[in-house]
């Protein structure tokens, strides 16, 4: 399934025009407006459990990104205008000094400092030094789409391309696809190639179809 989604669509980073806010309302708006350069906080920190969209926002504020989970170091990591570090629980020893030298270097230098985590700061298994650095930006929750949210903006998304998506049909992609909702929006569009290919409306027997092509790669 995967593998025929890339093949069917160009590529759509994230962006904040394209990410479903949900209750995050609030959250989407102080982002916009601390990356626009309105705020005076060196660092923003967004916590939220898995899935609730941290990365697509770093990914999405256009900011020199590193992923801790594969660079735990920071190796090669230096002070930019503006860097974004996900998944800040996961630095070790050598990345937290790192990144405690990056912050002052971008606090004296007046750049901007975006990191993500499933926990706020003060939560975090981190050295004092880098939590109290951390602790001392912005700070805002991301909470997860209910499944009502995440069919509204599937229903939505159907619509903007003319695609009939019965309410059996959204539910069952939410029970049988990959809950998150970049994939999600992934998979519309993708039902939508694929029923012109196939000339054929969308059906469950259709979309289980497409579904099943994950396991015959």
């Amino acid at each position: 399934m995967r593998q025929l989604i890339l093949d069917l669509l160009p590529e759509s980073p994230p962006s904040l025009d394209n990410f479903v806010p949900g209750a995050n309302t609030e959250t989407l708006a102080a982002l916009t407006e601390w990356l626009a350069g309105t705020r005076q906080d060196t660092s923003f920190c967004l916590y939220g459990e898995s899935g609730c969209g941290r990365s697509h926002l770093l990914q999405a504020s256009g900011f020199v990104l590193a992923d801790a989970t594969l660079n735990p170091s920071l190796a090669g990591v230096v002070a930019a205008d503006a860097l974004a570090i996900d998944n800040v629980d996961q630095l070790d020893a050598d990345g937290q000094v790192a990144l405690f030298a990056l912050f002052n270097q971008l606090k004296t230098a007046g750049g901007l400092l975006l990191t993500a985590a499933p926990q706020p700061p003060a939560h975090l298994a981190l050295r004092e030094d880098l939590r109290t650095r951390l602790g001392s930006g912005l700070i805002y929750r991301l909470l997860p789409l209910s499944d009502a949210e995440k069919a509204a903006a599937i229903a939505t998304q159907a619509k903007e391309r003319a695609l009939k998506l019965s309410p059996d049909i959204i539910n069952y992609l939410l029970r049988h696809a990959s809950r998150d909702m970049r994939t999600l929006a992934m998979l519309v569009v993708a039902l939508d190639q694929y029923t012109l290919e196939q000339k054929r409306p969308v059906t469950l027997p259709l979309l289980r179809e497409l579904l099943s092509l994950e396991h015959a790669e």
